[in-house]
């Protein structure tokens, strides 16, 4: 005799129904065994963690060790190898931004494409002294960042610090011929004899 799947999950429920019902007393589970009390319900307050979450960057983390004359400051944090990108090139960053005078951070970013001349100044800047995998911190002047206009969680007049890592880059030449092979037709493959 065989019982269907329906047949069997009807009596599955019937047998556990009634168990579920049937009342606890404080501290006694279904087989009479004693457990503990449960904890008190979490009060307003009780260490929920606001979000999004804001973690701060400690001063060590906001200072750089060197600058250039146009006043953005640097510390390089890892070496790149190779070639750095210039104004026309594009990035592919990992990167966490965060404030100079009390180090929220502002934005993070893993994997970000950047377009170097298309940032803030002193970013861009920053993006043109390091190559692949290299990875630098970018004390970025108010003047070299968003000036006196605020943007976002940015106040104005700020302040700001960048640790970038330098994953990889194209030129505008490499993109352009990137581009055009993408668009050519495919040409038909010739039989071989």
């Amino acid at each position: 005799m065989t019982i269907s799947r329906r047949a069997l999950r009807r009596f599955a429920i019937a047998i556990a129904l009634p168990a579920l019902t049937v009342p606890f007393s404080a501290g006694a589970t279904a087989q009479g065994v004693k457990t503990r009390p449960s904890s008190p319900p979490a009060t307003a307050n009780g260490g929920i963690i606001p979000l999004p979450l804001n973690p701060i960057v400690p001063p060590a983390q906001r200072a750089c060790t060197s600058r250039t004359p146009s006043g953005l400051g640097y510390t390089v944090l890892r070496p790149g190898t190779g070639a750095m990108p210039g104004a026309d090139a594009t990035a592919l960053v990992n990167y966490v931004g965060y404030l100079a005078a009390t180090g929220v951070v502002f934005d993070q970013a893993m994997q970000s494409v950047m377009p170097v001349g298309e940032v803030i100044p002193g970013f861009s800047q920053g993006l043109q002294m390091v190559g692949r995998g290299g990875i630098l911190r970018l004390c970025i002047p108010a003047a070299l960042g968003y000036g006196a206009q605020a943007s976002g969680p940015i106040p104005a007049n700020a302040d700001l610090v960048f640790q970038v890592e330098m994953l990889d880059f194209k030129t505008a030449a490499e993109i352009a011929e990137l581009r055009r092979a993408a668009a050519a037709p495919e040409k038909p493959a010739t039989p071989q004899p």
